[in-house]
């Protein structure tokens, strides 16, 4: 197994970010993802010590690139990011001037860290990649589609609301 660049632990009650080697944090180091921890902590529940009892044991490492935000895919990446990919994909369809896309990006936000570790949340700017959007008969945006094991497996048109888009993930999560 590769070692995981950017980590960070989880745990119940404290949680203690680690980094590259999967080392703690120093005093000096200063942790930038304070604010997907769940329950919300104040960044002075995370702690440096690096004796064991300051972690619950049972907690879990989640690797940084799988959580918190949605990443871009473009013409270039799209194979290698969306048809390779092993977990199931959301991909929004999105344009920067389209009122509706800018509407529902937030609820993908969500939904990148709802499902971390479980599917990989995309988007793509079908101004900038219109090859994709018209290899995927993609007329309108926002458009969102599912993925899995590298093929469409649906799709979902318009601003719809939160509880649509988890039901069609929830299809493809294992």
């Amino acid at each position: 197994m590769a070692i995981m660049e950017k980590c960070f632990q989880m745990g119940t009650p404290r949680a203690c970010v680690l980094q590259h080697s999967h080392r703690r944090f120093t005093s000096m180091d200063k942790p930038s993802f304070t604010n997907i921890l769940k329950p919300p902590m104040k960044a002075s529940a995370i702690t440096s010590s690096s004796s064991a009892h300051s972690f619950n044991l049972r907690s879990r490492i989640i690797c940084k690139a799988a959580v918190n935000q949605v990443q871009v895919v473009t013409d270039g990446t799209w194979n290698e990011m969306v048809e390779a990919a092993e977990m199931p994909v959301l991909v929004e369809f999105w344009a920067p001037w389209c009122g509706p896309c800018r509407m529902i990006a937030p609820v993908v936000d969500e939904l990148a860290k709802e499902y971390a570790g479980k599917a990989l949340c995309y988007k793509i700017n079908t101004d900038d990649c219109p090859n994709i959007a018209s290899k995927y008969g993609i007329r309108s945006i926002p458009t969102v589609l599912f993925f899995k094991n590298g093929e469409k497996k649906e799709s979902v048109i318009g601003a719809v609301p939160k509880s649509t888009l988890c039901a069609t993930l929830d299809k493809y999560v294992e």
